[in-house]
C-alpha cells in the first residue's frame, strides 16, 4: 500500500469513528451542526486536489531526498532505529506547536489561520477546515523542519497519519468521561483540552495551541485547563464574524484578503495575565 493510500484509508476512519462518536456523546449542542459539513468537507477536498499538483506534495517525499543525501541532524548520527524514529515524531510535534504559535502571532499569517477559527461550531470537521494558502505554508514549513532534521521516512509517514487523526480527535465535540480527559490531557491534546483554544475570549484564543502532546502548553506557558465560562456556555468562533456567513465556501476562500480580519489574537503576557487565567 502506497502513502497516499495509507493517509487516506487512516483519515476516512478517524473521520467516520469520530462522527459517530460525537453524533452519539456529543460534550455540548452545535448551533448550527452539520450545515456546516459541505463547506467544511468541501475544503479539504479543495485542499487535496491542490496538493496533488503541487511539485513537492507530501513531507514523506522531503524526508525521502533528505536521507538519499544524508542531509539533517540525525542522518549525522548512528542512532538506532526506533529512537531515531520516537525523536524525529516528538520534534515534529514540537515543531507544530511552533507553527501555531507562530500563525497567531503574525498579522499576515493570521489572516489565513482565521478561517479555522471563524467556525461557530466546533467539531470533527473543524480539524479539516484550512485555509488552501495556509496548507502550501503548512507544507513548505514542515519541508525545512524535516530536511533539517533529516528525519527517517517513516517517522515522517507515522506522524502525518497520527497529526491528521489527533486533530479530528481534538476537535471532536466529543464528550469523554472526566477521569479519562484528566488521565489523557497528561500527554495528549484533549477535545475539552482544544475547545479552549476556539473560545470567542482573545486570551483563551491566545492557549493550548498542541495537537498531540500537551506537553508542550505546559512546558511554554500556554496551557489552559477550562474555558471560563464551561463548555456548555462557551462561545465558538470570532467575536467579530459571529454575524458573518462562516459556514460557506466562497466565505471562507475570500476571507484572508477581505477587510474583516479583526484584532489580532496574540496578546502581549502582561496583557494576557491582566485579563486573568480561566484555570
Amino acid at each position: 500500500m502506497d502513502e497516499q493510500s495509507i493517509r487516506l484509508s487512516a483519515f476516512l476512519a478517524v473521520l467516520i469513528v469520530m462522527a459517530v462518536a460525537e453524533g452519539k456523546y456529543p460534550c455540548r449542542p452545535l448551533r448550527f451542526g452539520r450545515r456546516r459539513w459541505p463547506a467544511n468537507l468541501a475544503m479539504v477536498v479543495l485542499n487535496s486536489m491542490m496538493m496533488r499538483i503541487l511539485p513537492v506534495s507530501s513531507a514523506s517525499a522531503v524526508a525521502i531526498w533528505a536521507n538519499a543525501h544524508s542531509v539533517g541532524l540525525l542522518n549525522q548520527f548512528s542512532l538506532p532505529e526506533g529512537l531515531e524514529i520516537a525523536l524525529a515524531i516528538v520534534l515534529l510535534d514540537l515543531a507544530i506547536y511552533g507553527q501555531h504559535v507562530l500563525f497567531h502571532a503574525v498579522p499576515l499569517l493570521w489572516r489565513l489561520h482565521l478561517v479555522h477559527h471563524a467556525d461557530r461550531d466546533i467539531d470533527v470537521t473543524t480539524a479539516l477546515r484550512f485555509h488552501p494558502l495556509e496548507m502550501i505554508l503548512s507544507l513548505l514549513i514542515k519541508a525545512v523542519v524535516v530536511i533539517l532534521l533529516g528525519a527517517p521516512v517513516l517517522a515522517v509517514l507515522l506522524f502525518e497519519v497520527i497529526l491528521n487523526a489527533m486533530a479530528m480527535f481534538n476537535h471532536a465535540n466529543l464528550r469523554l468521561p472526566r477521569r479519562l480527559d484528566g488521565l489523557l490531557r497528561w500527554l495528549l491534546v484533549t477535545p475539552d483540552m482544544h475547545r479552549v483554544h476556539h473560545s470567542i475570549l482573545r486570551h483563551e484564543t491566545n492557549s493550548n495551541y498542541g495537537f498531540n502532546l500537551s506537553v508542550w502548553d505546559r512546558w511554554f506557558g500556554t496551557w489552559r485547563a477550562q474555558p471560563e465560562g464551561g463548555h456548555q456556555a462557551m462561545v465558538i468562533g470570532l467575536a467579530h464574524l459571529q454575524q458573518a456567513p462562516t459556514h460557506t465556501l466562497l466565505y471562507m476562500l475570500r476571507l484572508p484578503f477581505s477587510g474583516e480580519i479583526g484584532q489580532y489574537p496574540m496578546l502581549h503576557r502582561k496583557s494576557e495575565q491582566q485579563e486573568g487565567d480561566g484555570g
